[in-house]
């Protein structure tokens, strides 16, 4: 919602498509809720969710029907989990995302990012995220309101201590305490500059000035002060960051009228027009010191961030039905999508995401709904964010919600939980099987330092024996491990099946110790899968496919056909083989008996048994010609 309106991850459920029309079975759920859970069930909603169809949603849930979220839990970071589920209203199902992570101290922060690092223009929150790879391991989530044609945030962003964007006095802002405390309250600014005469109130910061105002910009800004017509242009070289609560002293280098200036990093400009303009021209001249004042009220001691958003939605445990703040009642209470932020009583912080406006998948929440929500998830102290399209949550570039745009929309700033440790990626393969055929015979393994670091890498063999072992020292950047192991220190045997654990372990520069740990499977029970022939003609020239693999191993092996998006078109086999090469036949019917249409399939073979599951697929297109039907 704009200002004043509205690698791939296994994660299953909410991020998938889901089918419409659950709202008519809830509907039917209070006279009927067995069947209710049924026809749920069969619209493909997880088993978990449906039992939570019940006679409840009857009188009493018609006021508010959100119940505690029972969630199930996937680890993105050491310390920081992902979660996901769907609530059962009278309105209609509610798509809720949950991360939660420390309290942002040490190798975390919880920090504002700036698109494209100027206080104008938008930027995707996947692309903030792989821009700032190099800082840390990001998950997060989008923050302020902002004004939808220059993406200009519609309140406070400090980062580092520095001023970037102002806060917006009827709203509440959030600020990031170097100790990891989370405070939510409004504030505004008051600022001052001085030349050769007496102080004088500054009128704006990093935005144009009114007709006799002033304002100053800092390099945040932009690579230039804005074209304004008429105005006076007084650049300031050297300018120290633009910290509240400081004497700021630049030394006037330039001064043009109604030309930009360029905002180099340790710069500033003083933008002024009418009275301002006339004197700054007198108290400011070449060479002259000039003194800024940018004070916070109240103050904020001890806040190293801050962002905008609001309203506030939990203060002291408790529900902020209304916080009288400068919002619309159209942005406050339909059901829409929403974001927030929010803080629990052991100082863990949880960013939560709601879709919305898709109907029969998620209908969305009203502001109070949210922040109801965020009690009952154990927030002590909670802020919403910016809602309707713009809410999106993502972990390391990859989209975890279902943004009600279809797409993801470009924001202006977002909110992050940076992880600064040894970040080790998720194997590109859950099974391994290097058995020379060609498919998944070697595994992608890979880390990530954002500091210098002393690493020790290490894989262990499913009988707990070291495969592979390295200590070596790393700069910045993105490492694989090669699998299986190519260094002449791998040990013998190193290639044992079953679940094989990489662990990576760092200690930085700045002493700070950190460890990754993941796991995979090698399983060669399934190799050499073929197709004779790979195109299948039907009919009347029709003959069978006939589908060969070999097994090392005796498995539980299920060969079926499947159309591209994963639909079964005919389970051909279903059995225990031995090992040896095995062979089975489809004749081109479906499951319902009926010639298949042409088009583009995959033959999916998968083998069970103490090694676990794997799997292996091929490519079959079907050709209809000219002929009778089968």
């Amino acid at each position: 919602m704009a200002n004043g309106a509205g690698p791939k991850l296994n994660f299953r459920g909410l991020a998938s498509a889901r089918p419409r029309g659950l709202l008519g079975a809830l509907v039917r759920a209070c006279s009927d809720p067995v069947s209710a859970r049924k026809q749920a069930r069969g619209l493909g909603y997880p088993r978990r969710a449906v039992l939570r169809l019940a006679p409840v949603l009857g009188v009493a849930a018609l006021a508010l029907a959100f119940a505690t979220p029972a969630l199930a839990q996937t680890q993105l970071l050491p310390g920081v989990t992902y979660q996901e589920d769907v609530q059962f209203t009278p309105h209609g199902p509610v798509a809720i995302r949950v991360v939660t992570g420390p309290r942002p101290t040490g190798l975390y922060r919880l920090e504002p990012a700036l698109s494209n690092e100027t206080v104008t223009g938008r930027e995707t929150l996947t692309s903030m995220e792989r821009r700032l790879s190099s800082q840390g391991t990001a998950v997060g989530i989008n923050a302020d309101y902002f004004t939808f044609s220059d993406g200009h945030p519609s309140g406070i962003l400090v980062r580092d201590g520095a001023l970037v964007s102002p806060p917006n006095a009827g709203r509440s802002s959030l600020g990031i305490g170097a100790d990891g405390t989370l405070d939510v309250r409004r504030v505004r600014l008051a600022g001052a500059w001085r030349g050769l005469g007496d102080q004088r109130p500054l009128n704006g910061f990093n935005a144009p000035p009114g007709s006799n105002g002033i304002s100053l910009f800092t390099p945040d800004w932009g690579a230039s002060t804005p074209r304004v017509p008429g105005a006076l242009v007084v650049a300031l070289s050297p300018f120290p960051p633009a910290t509240p609560g400081t004497d700021l002293v630049g030394v006037v280098a330039d001064s043009e009228e109604g030309q930009p200036v360029e905002l180099a990093p340790g710069t500033a400009a003083l933008v002024a027009r009418g009275a301002a303009a006339r004197a700054l021209a007198s108290e400011a001249p070449l060479g002259a010191n000039v003194t800024i004042g940018l004070t916070l009220r109240p103050g904020w001691p001890g806040v190293a961030d801050a962002v905008g958003g609001g309203p506030v939605l939990v203060s002291d445990g408790r529900p902020v039905f209304s916080a009288h703040e400068r919002f619309t009642t159209s942005q406050l209470f339909p059901r829409a999508p929403r974001s927030a932020v929010g803080q629990l009583a052991d100082g863990r912080v949880i960013l939560v995401a709601v879709d919305g406006r898709q109907s029969g998948y998620s209908v969305g929440m009203t502001n109070f709904e949210l922040a109801q929500t965020m009690m009952r998830l154990g927030a002590v102290r909670a802020m919403a964010l910016d809602t309707g399209g713009s809410t999106t949550l993502a972990f390391d570039g990859t989209l975890l919600n279902r943004p009600s745009d279809g797409r993801e929309r470009p924001i202006a700033t977002a909110l992050m939980v940076m992880y600064s440790g040894v970040y080790a990626r998720p194997p590109a393969l859950p099974v391994v099987s290097p058995n020379g055929d060609g498919v998944d015979d070697a595994q992608g393994l890979s880390y990530k330092v954002v500091r210098p670091s002393r690493v020790s890498v290490m894989l262990k063999a499913p009988d707990g024996t070291v495969g592979f072992q390295a200590v070596v020292s790393r700069d910045p950047g993105t490492y694989q491990v090669a699998f299986p192991p190519s260094s002449p220190s791998a040990q013998p045997g190193a290639l044992a099946e079953g679940q094989w654990t990489l662990t990576v372990s760092a200690t930085d520069d700045q002493g700070m110790t950190s460890s990754a740990t993941r796991r995979f499977w090698v399983n060669s029970t399934l190799g050499f899968l073929r197709l004779q022939p790979r195109t299948l003609l039907l009919p009347p020239r029709g003959r069978n496919v006939t589908i060969r693999w070999t097994q090392t191993r005796a498995a539980r092996t299920t060969a079926r056909v499947e159309t591209q998006q994963g639909v079964l078109l005919r389970t051909v086999a279903r059995a225990t083989y031995q090992p040896g090469e095995i062979a089975v036949v489809w004749n081109g019917i479906r499951k319902d008996g009926h010639t298949a249409y042409g088009g583009l399939y995959r033959v999916v073979v998968t083998a069970q048994n103490a090694l676990g599951s794997v799997s292996l697929e091929a490519p079959l297109r079907v050709r209809r010609v000219a002929g009778a039907r089968k």
